[in-house]
């Protein structure tokens, strides 16, 4: 017999007598999607550039994206925000970055609406919509969308994707990680990656086998279902890790240089129908130095880390394709709304000669060519944190100039590929019409024909800001319905209106302009400069006819000019884009709520889950203490006490084979290290650490405070060296492990997950500057052993 059912709105309409024979029965009815609904899979790939992809004319082979631009459309006027976390939030809300309050990546977070990085819930999120029409959400890959010091296993989980209207995750919470080690997030819990990568563990493998497996999930237990699924991996987003047989496939592709690469790349793109005739490739870039230019070496060296870099992404693209194949064995492919974007511009922060270790850019310590060079065969492995020059990064960008974290169009510019097989009837086509992040919400929610919520778990909704272009799918020559678009990122800012584009770049067009104007990247932008830059700092672009702000007409078009500058400024108010902040420094060092009250002592017992790298002891250029009390068996122990960081910066504090150690990774060059000469008895002990510092840091030079480290056991001292430098900002973004060592290890002794034989009963960490004022006589006797 069928059973009733019945909107809970509506009231029951059953009848509930004295006894149930007296009664009929009557259910709620399941949300189900309208029949025939199509499943999304929204795909954000990370720092790939316009040029870079085949489809796009790019040198870098990605045929499972090419298979689905052949099945659809391409989308040459695409627009995102010029960096990673401002654009995301785009692509799932709708609404503009600072209307979000993420006006740049949440570590950089500040205390003014538009900057502070609580997304307000009043900006609902498409999962958040789509559940109240019957679609299963996953969420796969690389979130970014929640403050980073909420991002600890104590929570606040409601900014997390499960709190964010996604019913499943898996990936890693902040901006990057490593790829052959990744910091991963299951629901809400850390969990360790599978196997090691000497088993052939990759992230990008590991996120297409979770997506195929919550699809499959899905798929059998409720067929009929549909399912929105982020699928956000880690490439192309420094370190560039890949097999080395993968980078081996582009083996001399890239011998001819960046200044070939855009030509080459600028005509495919033109007989691919992306840029008329006329266009013009943009002219060359003072901070990029000329090919031509470069020793034997440095070619070399350059062309394989943009060979690594591309054996990256067509790995990626290798198994995306395999969430591809997925749904066409379950016949689903045809009826999936497929979309593929990039979050930003290729990255430039590998610097003008890259890097085996990104961590260096962030520590301000300079490259070294020669290390560089001696390791080129370990780039993409284990053992490196890589990065490419950014001559690759502007070649990626082709034919545009400048790159990520600028609002020219080289930032803020990007590749989108769509498809829906069953219900868009265009193959292979390119849209001109213009788009922007966020524009992808209200696109997906008119194809599915649902109307935006007013609502979402009782909260009103705030109006979406973006505009669908699904009107153009079918249509080539539909108008662009997105006709004004304010952009900003570190000062840097611009505004599109009309098929006109006028950009003020900070700290100037160029870092060698920069200079030359005294000014330098993250440096704040005062009332006196500001003022200075509206009179005269503004370029204007007719995009219409110079679609690669080749040509600045501001000088033609004063009026224009003057229009659009105002209209900037109405964007900046309406959007909450004030105050214009262009540093970076200081928003990193920013003072920010914390869930718990401030501390100085940390804690930590074995078997927790990890503690993320923002969450952990702030240790950098400050006295501080570690102490383990453990018990050591009759026969002895080895493993990790307490471990953070990894191959590119980090330290480890362990016992081998009974003997008492502490090495500290300096950015991955050099490796400082105590010991203890005797070894542990059998019972229970203090085992501790100290360092204190005996100088001042030199940040410009990349060095943090030198300092004395000593060892104690039982109180007393057993071990002293002292360490040159520290790190002075950051250690690789691995987080810390107490009994084990997750990930890569900051130690070369040593593999992962060296798990402590012994028993752990507490480590604390103390960065109050507490420490143990020693016997000189007995210090003077140690340092003279060392």
């Amino acid at each position: 017999m069928p059973i009733t059912e019945y909107n809970p709105q509506d009231g029951f309409p059953g009848v509930a007598g004295r006894t149930v024979e007296e009664s009929e029965a009557a259910w709620p009815a399941p949300q189900r999607a309208s029949e025939g609904a199509p499943n999304v899979l929204l795909v954000v790939l990370d720092d790939v550039g316009y040029g870079q992809l085949s489809c796009f004319g790019g040198l870098v082979e990605t045929p499972n994206i090419d298979r689905v631009a052949a099945s659809g459309l391409r989308y040459s006027n695409m627009h995102t925000t010029a960096l990673c976390s401002p654009s995301r939030a785009c692509f799932l809300t709708g609404r503009n970055h600072h209307s979000n309050g993420v006006a740049c990546i949440m570590e950089l977070a500040t205390g003014f609406p538009g900057y502070d990085g609580r997304m307000p819930f009043e900006n609902g999120m498409l999962p958040e919509m789509l559940l109240d029409h019957g679609y299963n959400t996953f969420c796969v890959g690389k979130w970014h969308l929640s403050p980073s010091e909420d991002n600890s296993p104590a929570g606040p989980f409601h900014r997390w994707p499960l709190g964010r209207g996604f019913e499943r995750y898996y990936g890693f919470l902040g901006g990057e990680t490593n790829q052959w080690y990744p910091d991963l997030t299951q629901d809400n819990a850390s969990v360790r990656q599978p196997r090691p990568p000497e088993d052939g563990y990759h992230l990008s493998e590991d996120l297409a086998d979770q997506a195929i497996k919550m699809i499959l999930d899905s798929e059998a237990n409720a067929p009929e279902k549909p399912f929105f699924m982020y699928y956000a991996p880690g490439a192309g987003h420094a370190p560039h890790h890949v097999q080395k047989d993968w980078a081996d496939r582009y083996r001399g592709k890239f011998d001819k240089g960046w200044d070939i690469y855009r030509e080459t790349v600028f005509t495919r793109q033109k007989e691919i129908g992306l840029f008329p005739p006329s266009a013009e490739l943009s002219p060359r870039d003072p901070d990029v130095p000329e090919w031509s230019s470069l020793s034997d070496d440095e070619r070399r060296l350059y062309a394989r880390m943009m060979e690594v870099y591309a054996g990256f992404v067509s790995h990626a693209d290798h198994h995306f394709g395999r969430i591809l194949d997925t749904l066409d064995q379950i016949g689903e492919l045809d009826n999936t709304l497929v979309m593929i974007v990039s979050d930003n511009g290729a990255s430039s922060e590998g610097g003008v000669s890259g890097s085996f270790n990104e961590m260096l850019f962030f520590n301000q310590v300079p490259e070294n060519f020669a290390d560089n060079l001696a390791r080129i065969d370990e780039l993409g492995g284990v053992r490196s944190y890589n990065h490419y020059p950014w001559g690759w990064t502007w070649a990626g960008n082709t034919p545009f100039r400048r790159w990520k974290r600028e609002t020219y169009r080289g930032g803020a510019t990007d590749p989108f590929v769509i498809s829906w097989p069953s219900r868009i009837a265009s193959r292979g086509e390119v849209r001109s019409q213009y788009a922007h992040a966020i524009d992808l919400v209200p696109t997906v929610l008119e194809a599915l024909d649902v109307e935006p919520p007013s609502a979402v778990r009782g909260v009103t909704q705030a109006r979406i800001e973006g505009v669908s272009f699904a009107g153009s799918f079918d249509a080539a020559d539909a108008p662009s319905r997105h006709t004004t678009q304010y952009f900003e990122m570190f000062g840097h800012r611009a505004v599109y209106h009309d098929g006109w584009r006028a950009v003020c770049p900070w700290p100037g067009a160029t870092f060698t302009e920069a200079a030359a104007l005294g000014r330098r990247l993250g440096e704040p932008i005062t009332p006196e400069i500001l003022d200075q830059l509206d009179a005269d700092g503004w370029e204007l672009y007719n995009i219409s006819e110079d679609p690669t702000e080749s040509s600045n007409v501001a000088a033609v078009h004063p009026y224009w000019l003057r229009q659009l500058i105002a209209l900037w400024w109405e964007e900046a108010e309406q959007y909450k884009v004030l105050p214009l902040d262009g540093s970076l420094q200081a928003r990193l060092a920013t003072e920010r709520p914390q869930t718990s009250s401030p501390r100085s002592r940390f804690i930590y017992r074995p078997h927790t889950s990890v503690v993320p790298a923002f969450a952990a002891p702030p240790i950098f250029n400050r006295p501080h203490s570690i102490e383990a009390d453990v018990e050591i068996p009759s026969d002895g122990a080895s493993g990790v006490l307490v471990a953070q960081g990894g191959d590119a910066g980090g330290y480890s504090f362990f016992v081998d084979e009974s003997r008492l150690r502490y090495v500290y990774n300096y950015v991955g060059r050099e490796q400082f290290e105590v010991s203890a000469p005797e070894q542990l008895s059998p019972g229970r002990h203090a085992l501790r650490y100290e360092f204190e510092p005996t100088g001042q840091p030199d940040f410009k030079a990349g060095k943090g405070v030198p300092g004395r480290a000593q060892l104690y056991i039982d109180g007393r001292l057993v071990g002293n060296a002292d360490f040159p430098y520290t790190t002075p900002l950051i250690f690789e973004l691995e987080g810390l492990s107490c009994g084990y060592d997750f990930g890569a290890p900051a130690s070369r002794g040593h593999r992962p997950p060296f798990t402590f034989t012994g028993t752990i009963h507490s480590v604390t960490v103390d960065v109050s500057g507490d420490l143990i004022h020693d016997n000189e006589a007995e210090l003077a006797r140690l340092m003279a052993q060392e």
